[in-house]
């Protein structure tokens, strides 16, 4: 992540507190002994979104990322908020059709590269309808 700027968001939601500030207590009032020792459960969305508003889901439609390790049916998560750099997975709308593809960008200009051999690079021009949707941040797959 070097020479990326992560840009936040003004909302920060209404939940001022995360789980480790509610307190736990039995019927009594008083905590029980084995509370010391009680593991906190995983919150996924405190593990995979940074920038709640900036995140969407996007499933995966198509095997061309198959050797970057992002698969058909996958959940990929993607934030509008991280900059689309060099090297980075994107999601870009590109006349009209959306575009899982890694970033690249050169000095004659920008490629959308597949990761997978079938598929061919797609070289970017100055009459293209191109737009970025966001960063593929994470990719979720059910096995």
């Amino acid at each position: 992540m070097d020479g990326e700027t992560w840009y936040g968001a003004a909302y920060k939601g209404s939940k001022k507190f995360n789980q480790w500030n509610i307190p736990t207590a039995n019927a009594t009032g008083f905590g029980a002994a084995a509370d010391d020792y009680m593991e906190r459960g995983i919150d996924l969305n405190e593990q995979l979104i940074r920038n709640k508003p900036a995140t969407f889901f996007f499933r995966m439609n198509s095997d061309a990322m198959t050797d970057a390790g992002i698969f058909s049916g996958d959940v990929l998560i993607v934030d509008r908020s991280v900059k689309a750099v060099n090297g980075k997975i994107i999601v870009a709308i590109l006349n009209g059709e959306l575009l899982v593809r890694r970033l690249q960008v050169q000095i004659k200009g920008v490629t959308l590269a597949a990761e997978n051999k079938k598929y061919g690079n797609i070289q970017v021009d100055e009459f293209s309808s191109y737009a970025v949707w966001g960063v593929v941040v994470h990719s979720i797959r059910t096995i």
